[in-house]
């Protein structure tokens, strides 16, 4: 029986990415498989503290803060948080830390799109041995996907493009200029462990030192990549073995927009959770036993055997 650690403090990295300093943290099994988070939209690495107390006894694990966001670097200009730019970034943690093992990737939110980016790059695929999804699609993707129920003309289809709109709200208001920096400037900071109880019914909602700032320049990552993405959107394969984690009661990303995934991701597993968006971060047991099963599953290990008798996604 797996049961969490007391977590020893994190040892802090500098990396060097695509021309920003990146905060890098290492924690866990030195021996152990190498498993590397990235954080979404408003959080830094600090979200991931419950699920490394889970898992640091068996695996090494290492967590950086995104540029703009915790200790690392912040880029003033929009074009410096191009999906491009956040890939290189990720493949230089993996080149710097773990030059000579593929590591087994984890992403939530925007970092799972930004992870997406990395997945479907040829040069990068290798240095990842497995990727989990939650709560965040490719945007080339979610733009394939788009096109297609717009051309089917059905009620059905455009009813799910409506619904997924009206979910991404917050999208358009942060293409807002100035406003979505003053909300978080004028107090969203202080109040959002709150919102997060009220919204996801969150017991444990941790509290980042960072997270006016965090709030304020992330919303750069909007700007600079969904309307780019989503109308000239571009063939994006890969051949890493992914794991898709979709919680059913997300408010933000619905599960519909993973229909089409196994045409760009062959080797795919889905998991449904009743859990919203944060949910599985703050409590993180499930997660972490699913992560064990699928990276067993990845290495041949005798533990992989309850997911290698799950079908692919189809």
């Amino acid at each position: 029986m797996n049961v969490p650690v007391v977590l020893r403090q994190a040892e802090p990295l500098r990396v060097q990415g695509d021309g920003v300093e990146l905060a890098v943290y290492r924690w866990g099994n030195p021996s152990g498989p190498i498993l590397l988070l990235v954080h979404g939209y408003p959080d830094n690495h600090e979200i991931w503290l419950p699920l490394v107390r889970e898992l640091a006894a068996d695996y090494q694990i290492i967590a950086y803060d995104v540029r703009g966001f915790g200790a690392s670097d912040i880029p003033r200009k929009r074009l410096d948080y191009h999906l491009e730019k956040l890939a290189n970034d990720l493949e230089a943690v993996i080149r710097a830390l773990s030059p000579e093992q593929p590591v087994h990737l984890l992403a939530h939110d925007w970092g799972s799109i930004q992870a997406w980016e990395a997945v479907t790059e040829p040069r990068i695929q290798p240095l990842l041995a497995s990727y989990t999804s939650i709560s965040g699609p490719c945007l080339d993707h979610v733009g394939h996907w788009m096109r297609d129920k717009l051309k089917q003309k059905r009620p059905r289809a455009l009813l799910q493009v409506l619904g997924q709109l009206l979910s991404s709200w917050y999208i358009g208001l942060f293409h807002t200029p100035l406003l979505p920096e003053l909300t978080w400037r004028l107090g969203l900071d202080r109040a959002w462990p709150q919102l997060l109880r009220q919204i996801e019914g969150l017991r444990n909602v941790p509290i980042s030192s960072s997270q006016r700032s965090d709030g304020v320049h992330g919303v750069k990552l909007y700007r600079a990549n969904f309307i780019r993405s989503l109308f000239t959107p571009r063939q994006r394969h890969t051949q890493v073995p992914v794991q898709l984690i979709v919680p059913t009661r997300d408010r933000f990303v619905r599960p519909q927009l993973f229909e089409q995934l196994a045409q760009w991701a062959p080797k795919l597993w889905r998991r449904e959770v009743n859990a919203g968006h944060w949910q599985l971060l703050a409590e993180p047991q499930q997660l972490a036993t699913w992560l064990r099963e699928f990276t067993a599953h990845v290495q041949g290990g005798a533990s992989g055997n309850a997911l290698a008798r799950l079908s692919l996604a189809g």
